[in-house]
């Protein structure tokens, strides 16, 4: 928001937040793995509710990851939003960010929000019907910021959330939202073929639950939705020309050849299916951010891959370290060094973590796991799937190498815990 970041680089009471998050970020919080151990999670948390497209009421939820073992009350918050074409998804897809981020120190967060287009299977969405599924998703948004300001004032701040260090994020449809909750901040920019007084009148089509103007009315009305910067994974904005010199943060991804939002700008169609309308996707939104001067990272990814992060751990890990170095200006002062991505991954943040290694990886039957550095010791291993489900354990081995059979598993990304005499270490696998 145009007017929200001048605000905070100028203001006093950021300066003194500024400061007492340096004071955090000893002992490399936001930085490295420093608490290891699965976050502390808290499910289901109702953030607000409304109107969905069919005029039947929602009850808005979100799940809380919190450090395992960490005693500060003044902790940076990420709210992640799924993908899904705003018509399917679900908060847990996005449990695996919220756990790695976690890991560093943030508290983190994923939302549920309304889905679900009017139109749908016939005679199919047109921009009006799918503008009225974005708004309503960012309404929820917008909420679900709101929530965390207002528990922090008015609940006892139950999260220990410092309300100055709050951040959104989203990958497919969910960067679609925190690009137009960042951007499309000004009653002029909100679309005129989107009509919220739920009624037809004349060529416009009445849109449910889509009362309140830009801040909408899913929840904590009365509290500000401004956020300190947003992550982007593959999603687009409906007019880049709403982006200004001074508006909020943000960091990209994509893939150059991605077939379902686009990576500049052109007609996005849902499903590959239903034409919607031109939006700019996230080159175009770099470009756009550039050009007027705004502060941005962009990583291009090669292939066509939509949200690369959920196909390749390579792709996962390089973006988890360019987010991670990226938020870290904002949390701990340190320069933005957009292009320095290590080669190394979230796995290796934590030193300890190159203790042991999978092989072969992306895997297709089975992984093989070196367990030479901890011979002669009793070792468990865990493997979690990207839901934080343990899908398997195996316990008290004592083997310099162990082999995990695939089975039945589905393709993606899991989580490999090796524990040794209470100490944990992590890796991330890929099954194709």
């Amino acid at each position: 928001m145009k007017k929200l970041y001048a605000l905070i680089t100028g203001s006093f009471l950021v300066t003194a937040s500024f400061t007492q998050l340096n004071a955090q970020c000893a002992g490399n919080r936001y930085h490295d793995i420093i608490f290891p151990a699965m976050p502390d999670s808290t499910m289901n948390v109702v953030y607000g509710n409304n109107i969905r497209y069919n005029n039947s009421a929602q009850s808005l939820k979100l799940d809380v990851y919190q450090p395992n073992g960490d005693t500060d009350g003044m902790r940076a918050l990420i709210i992640f939003a799924h993908g899904g074409s705003f018509v399917a998804g679900a908060k847990a897809d996005m449990a695996m960010l919220c756990r790695d981020f976690s890991k560093m120190g943030y508290v983190t967060a994923t939302i549920d929000y309304r889905l679900f287009m009017t139109d749908l299977p016939f005679p199919g969405p047109d921009s009006n019907d799918a503008g009225g599924a974005v708004m309503r998703a960012v309404h929820d948004a917008r909420a679900a910021v709101r929530f965390f300001r207002k528990n922090a004032r008015e609940g006892g701040n139950t999260y220990g959330i410092d309300t100055n260090n709050i951040f959104f994020g989203g990958a497919s449809a969910g960067g679609f939202m925190a690009l137009h909750l960042a951007y499309m901040d000004e009653l002029s920019e909100f679309p005129s073929y989107i009509d919220t007084t739920g009624t037809t009148v004349g060529w416009k089509t009445g849109q449910k639950g889509l009362h309140g103007g830009i801040e909408g009315l899913s929840g904590s009305q009365g509290y500000s939705s401004a956020v300190k910067a947003i992550i982007n994974l593959s999603g687009a904005i409906s007019d880049t020309a709403w982006m200004h010199a001074g508006d909020t943060p943000l960091i990209s991804t994509h893939s150059v050849g991605d077939g379902t939002v686009p990576y500049g700008t052109t007609k996005i169609y849902l499903n590959g299916t239903y034409p919607i309308q031109y939006v700019d996707g996230s080159s175009s939104v770099a470009f756009r951010a550039n050009e007027v001067g705004m502060i941005n990272c962009f990583k291009s990814y090669p292939g066509n891959d939509h949200v690369p992060e959920g196909s390749s751990v390579q792709a996962y890990d390089s973006s988890i370290v360019l987010i991670r170095d990226f938020l870290e200006h904002f949390t701990c002062g340190t320069p933005i060094t957009c292009t320095s991505i290590p080669s190394v991954g979230i796995g290796e943040l934590a030193a300890d973590d190159l203790l042991f290694n999978v092989y072969p990886n992306p895997a297709y039957s089975t992984v093989n796991i070196d367990l030479k550095a901890f011979s002669g010791k009793l070792v468990n291993i865990q493997l979690y799937d990207a839901l934080g489900r343990k899908v398997k354990e195996i316990t008290k081995i004592k083997t310099e190498q162990h082999i995990i059979t695939r089975g039945n598993l589905p393709n993606g990304i899991y989580l490999i815990n090796v524990i040794v005499e209470g100490k944990l270490y992590s890796k991330k696998i890929m099954f194709e």
